[in-house]
């Protein structure tokens, strides 16, 4: 009993810690990732193959925190992810990938 009490207390802090970030989905026929997704969980089902960043890159807040998304592809196919000048990830189906930006240019987390 004691087994199960704890694992389920682990699992409800994994799913409160999911849930600390809002879940966004792209506007219908769009192809653009908005400067205001940041700090989201971007899902993408039956996305367009090829999403385009913010032309510039975004800046810190006021706080001091980067800009992220996290991309989560649900399918049917692979998405490439890129912005105007050198950044470009391709993200395949059932992958999630960390985002972010510095103010100049655009990084995948690994």
């Amino acid at each position: 009993m004691k087994v199960f009490l704890i694992s389920l207390t682990l699992l409800m802090g994994q799913m409160t810690s999911m849930q600390d970030r809002p879940v966004i989905h792209l506007k219908p026929h769009s192809n653009l990732i908005e400067s205001g997704f940041a700090g989201s969980i971007l899902e993408l089902q039956n996305a367009p193959e090829y999403l385009h960043l913010p032309k510039l890159p975004p800046k810190p807040d006021g706080q001091g925190n980067q800009w992220f998304v996290d991309i989560k592809n649900f399918g049917p196919h692979p998405v490439v992810v890129d912005d105007t000048r050198n950044f470009s990830l391709q993200i395949g189906v059932s992958q999630t990938v960390h985002i972010y930006s510095n103010g100049t240019l655009y990084y995948q987390k690994h």
